[in-house]
């Protein structure tokens, strides 16, 4: 791993955290709380996978990787779904 490829994954990091407190900050979940709550942890899952690739070295563990993109996956939408529920019903 470059020092690069870390301030890269880095400003990413930052770009996104920006992107999600543009979107908190915009008023979004008042109108459309469901849509405001899928982007949210989008960004959040997208973050945590710069972090798992990038910064923890599973990018040189593809096996590895995959595991935990499966297990983040479903980790977000159980939330997604924790989230939702009492607004859909």
């Amino acid at each position: 791993m470059t020092h690069r490829s870390l301030y890269i994954a880095w400003a990413l990091l930052v770009a996104l955290s920006f992107g999600s407190t543009a979107l908190s900050a915009s008023g979004i979940w008042a109108q459309w709380p469901i849509v405001a709550g899928v982007a949210v942890m989008a960004l959040a899952w997208q973050k945590a996978r710069i972090i798992l690739a990038d910064y923890m070295g599973l990018q040189r563990a593809p096996r590895w990787r995959r595991g935990f993109d499966v297990c983040l996956t479903g980790l977000c939408l159980l939330m997604l779904a924790l989230y939702a529920a009492p607004l859909v019903l």
